[in-house]
């Protein structure tokens, strides 16, 4: 079920060669909105209203997708992509934000707070991809190959059905697709620089886990919030649990029944639970502008697992 969308501005903004589409809504601290490989920012549809009403919230679409300009050859790495939002927000004169990320998108954001710790106060990730998931790795195996190059050409082809079906582990069941969703994930697929884009971020995975695994310990301090469903079979949750206990400032919510997009899947819930933690989080200063004496302390904070009821 969707909800209503939100009334919001629709722009573009020139950064590093290329022009990048966002939406706009709201006012008050900024928050912007990251969204997983071959998403956009019309993933944040079900997400946007809730958030506008207490933040100025960019949801922007990652350049060589969504309504952003295609870019041949353009460095899909963390740490580039992390540095071409710097720029985003650099041509929005946004001098800080809180980052809301899913799966790859959330990767990116964690290398973003790693890079430029002073450009975000807190995150919020949704089963964001991270060194300690294998959940993904016949996945990087097989597009690696040559035959599995030719697949990726031929599946935004193959019939609709088969499509949802590949699709139903983003979202805990293949009837649980958005058939909005699914079009758009196929419209994408279709633009050969999108498709060549993805396939560098896949072929590139293990050796930009390795980065990000490094970078980590750079974000330990930061308040960050991990959402993720207990059915995901995307980015496993039992990686949610280690990249947990090294993020120092962290908070783990599991969605019982969720898949990979939870805040897709079930926004009202998403919504209540990030809004829930702003709100407990809007008067804690950073760790990392604390004593050293008060950040340890930090680091036991218990794993917080809230079984939630999905809906369908």
């Amino acid at each position: 079920m969707e909800t209503s969308e939100p009334r919001y501005e629709e722009a573009f903004v020139d950064v590093v060669g290329a022009r990048v589409y966002y939406l706009h809504a709201g006012s008050g601290k900024p928050m912007l909105l990251i969204h997983g490989l071959v998403g956009s920012s019309a993933n944040w549809r079900n997400n946007i209203g809730a958030l506008a009403q207490h933040a100025s919230v960019y949801a922007i679409d990652l350049v060589n997708m969504g309504k952003s300009q295609r870019v041949e050859g353009l460095d899909a790495g963390l740490t580039a992509t992390a540095n071409r939002i710097v720029a985003v927000m650099d041509a929005l004169n946004l001098a800080e934000a809180d980052i809301v990320a899913h799966s790859h998108g959330g990767a990116v954001a964690l290398m973003l707070a790693a890079l430029h710790p002073t450009r975000v106060r807190r995150l919020i990730l949704f089963a964001p991809a991270n060194p300690y998931s294998r959940s993904s790795d016949v996945m990087v195996r097989v597009y690696s190959t040559a035959w599995g190059g030719i697949l990726a050409w031929m599946l935004p082809y193959v019939p609709v059905p088969i499509q949802r079906i590949a699709l139903g582990g983003m979202y805990g069941g293949a009837h649980r697709v958005p058939e909005r969703r699914l079009k758009e994930i196929i419209a994408s697929l279709r633009s050969p620089v999108t498709l060549r884009h993805v396939l560098c971020v896949i072929r590139c995975w293990c050796a930009e886990m390795a980065i990000l695994e490094a970078a980590i310990r750079r974000v330990k301090r930061t308040p960050t919030l991990l959402v993720w469903g207990d059915r995901d079979c995307t980015v496993s949750l039992s990686s949610a649990v280690h990249l947990h206990r090294r993020l120092r400032a962290s908070e783990l919510i599991v969605l019982s029944g969720g898949g990979h997009s939870v805040f897709e899947e079930t926004p009202d819930e998403s919504n209540r639970i990030m809004l829930e933690w702003l709100g407990r989080r809007s008067s804690t200063p950073r760790l990392r502008d604390l004593p050293r004496a008060a950040s340890v302390a930090r680091r036991t904070m218990p794993l917080t697992q809230r079984p939630l009821s999905t809906r369908s």
